[in-house]
């Protein structure tokens, strides 16, 4: 969302100018200094050409602009819709006392606002598509662009703000279970932890084919017969042979993958905190 806010700007400075060069653009009847002088009041650029019109390359990368920031928000909204699916269930949407999920299920959750904001999102890619059409035009003016930019233009914005609005209190209110996250892994019954066997076994100077070999057949069991994968992995001679215990049960450790979350969280958070708190 940092990335989306500096192309916004950007994409708003480069949307923000103006004309007034007459009919072609050549300031056949009017000084380009009026120009000049009224686009400084509007806080606007003059254009340094145009014909009629200006060039809607600018109007199409701000319609784009609008669609990738929607994007986003689809993606995220996407996610906890898939988190709150009841096979899954490790985060949801806030649910308030009294709230309907379904009007036929009454023990439904609905991810409605995700819903909303994945289905939105639509429209406004939909939209930033208008914007390419309309680059090209019939002798560099027709209305055939400005009759469908009264429309995709506000209904692009408005779209965006709402669903900003819902991204917003959609993330302040999640609710993340991370008891159940931990089910999940578990539910695997260790077969997460396959690549970090994997890479285990080749530092040990095994071939990465020998090594997959080897993880793959007690892999396949755990999924075959149900067994526990560290189980296996401790009984098979071959991978003992090269492997310790202690060993082992470092390669089926989740804090190998964990390690280093914490400074992640800081790269993306911690040093931009205060620049983003001065704007």
């Amino acid at each position: 969302m940092r990335r989306n806010r500096e192309r916004l700007l950007r994409a708003r400075e480069t949307v923000a100018v103006g004309k007034i060069s007459g009919a072609v653009g050549a300031f056949a009847h009017l000084d380009p200094v009026v120009e000049d002088k009224v686009c400084k009041r509007l806080s606007l650029q003059p254009a340094p050409v145009s014909t009629q019109i200006i060039q809607r390359d600018r109007y199409a990368e701000f319609l784009g602009t609008l669609a990738i920031i929607a994007s986003s928000l689809d993606k995220f909204a996407l996610n906890v819709r898939h988190w709150q699916r009841t096979e899954v269930r490790e985060a949801q949407e806030r649910f308030t006392v009294g709230q309907k999920g379904s009007s036929a299920m009454p023990h439904k959750r609905n991810p409605i606002i995700s819903e909303r904001i994945c289905g939105i999102a639509r429209v406004v890619r939909a939209n930033s598509l208008v914007g390419l059409e309309n680059v090209a035009l019939w002798h560099e003016r027709d209305i055939s662009h400005s009759s469908a930019e009264r429309v995709v233009l506000p209904d692009s914005s408005i779209a965006l703000d709402y669903i900003l609005h819902k991204a917003t209190s959609l993330i302040e209110g999640l609710v993340v279970y991370p008891k159940r996250m931990l089910e999940n892994l578990n539910a695997t019954r260790g077969l997460i932890f396959s690549g970090q066997l994997l890479l285990a076994l080749t530092q040990k100077g095994i071939s990465r084919e020998q090594a997959y070999e080897w993880a793959q057949r007690n892999a396949m069991r755990v999924w075959d017969e149900g067994e526990d994968f560290k189980t296996l992995v401790k009984g098979d001679a071959d991978i003992t042979a090269h492997l310790s215990t202690e060993e082992i049960e470092r390669a089926f450790s989740l804090n190998s993958h964990l390690k280093n979350v914490d400074l992640i969280f800081d790269r993306v958070f911690g040093a931009h905190r205060t620049m983003d708190h001065s704007r």
